[in-house]
């Protein structure tokens, strides 16, 4: 698929993002993701181009690209999202994603705001209900919408105060209440209340996948997700697959090499220890499967992660 071609920026827009920009050049001290004092907030830099879509881990949150381009692709569709179009990911998924713009000396810049579904689900009992949620079944659990003043200068203010430690505290808060007022008032607002609403199905699917991303290293059934989401096992499967593209034990598979994953990289953990943390009884298997993901053994794999850092 031909990614489209990138659309001028506005002034305001254009201008918003420049301080962006500064802000995160000035935090972030290499290639990575990085986490911030501010607990919702993160930083993300890749000063080169990816050579290929690799697999992801993507929480729930929002994520607004400052400068480049990238694209995530999950199951048959596939996203773009640059400086004029914010990435938002309503629920946990494991998709693939390739940046596509990106240089040394203008590397691709993004930031991620992080929420969770009770925040969400009372910031919606505060707007009210909408004229425009009458709205079809959910199909994803990402969405791409246009980038909005109010929502690019509500997030420069959150990244502000990681110059000003002293109101992290009290305004980090009340900052990522407006971020995501912003998200809830704009184009993708009927697709985030379709995930607060309590007796949704949206609602009760995103529950089976906590469930399954808090016991990721346990043995989990059908039957027991279905119970968390008040759902037939069938229907389920069917509707796990439809939001995330993969089965339930498809979903907890990656989810357990993701995490081995991140300990090898950030714990210097060895292959058969994260292996048996994730939940792994056997360390062959646990490489076939890891070099079956990542196209890579897990000590190559994490050498090369660590020379691109």
């Amino acid at each position: 698929m031909v990614a489209p071609t990138p659309l001028p920026i506005a002034d305001e827009l254009q201008a918003l993002r420049a301080q962006m920009v500064d802000l995160t050049m000035r935090h972030v001290p290499g290639d990575g993701s990085h986490a911030t004092a501010v607990s919702c907030l993160h930083l993300i830099r890749a000063g080169c181009t990816s050579p290929k879509p690799g697999p992801a881990l993507y929480e729930p949150g929002l994520v607004i690209v400052l400068q480049g381009r990238k694209m995530v692709a999950l199951g048959t569709e596939t996203l773009y999202y640059d400086p004029l179009h914010f990435l938002l990911v309503s629920m946990t998924v494991l998709p693939r994603g390739q940046v596509i713009d990106a240089t040394p000396d203008r590397p691709y810049l993004c930031v991620r705001v992080s929420c969770d579904t009770q925040t969400l689900a009372d910031l919606m009992l505060e707007v009210g209900p909408s004229s425009t949620d009458a709205t079809p079944q959910a199909q994803s659990g990402l969405n791409v919408a246009p980038v909005s003043e109010s929502l690019l200068s509500a997030t420069l203010r959150l990244m502000q105060l990681l110059d000003a430690p002293q109101d992290q505290r009290v305004m980090g808060p009340l900052l990522q209440r407006e971020i995501f007022y912003r998200v809830l008032t704009g184009p993708l607002g009927p697709r985030l209340r379709t995930l607060a609403q309590q007796d949704g199905a949206t609602r009760r699917l995103s529950r089976a996948i906590d469930e399954l991303n808090r016991r990721f290293n346990e043995a989990v059934s059908i039957d027991e997700l279905a119970a968390v989401a008040h759902m037939s096992p069938s229907t389920l499967h069917q509707r796990f697959k439809q939001l995330t593209s993969m089965s339930p034990m498809q979903y907890q598979k990656q989810l357990r090499l993701q995490h081995a994953r991140r300990l090898m990289l950030a714990e210097g953990l060895d292959a058969a220890s994260a292996a048996h943390q994730v939940g792994y009884e056997s360390a062959s298997q646990f490489s076939r499967e890891y070099r079956r993901l990542f196209g890579t053994p897990p000590r190559a794999d994490i050498e090369q992660l660590l020379r691109v850092s």
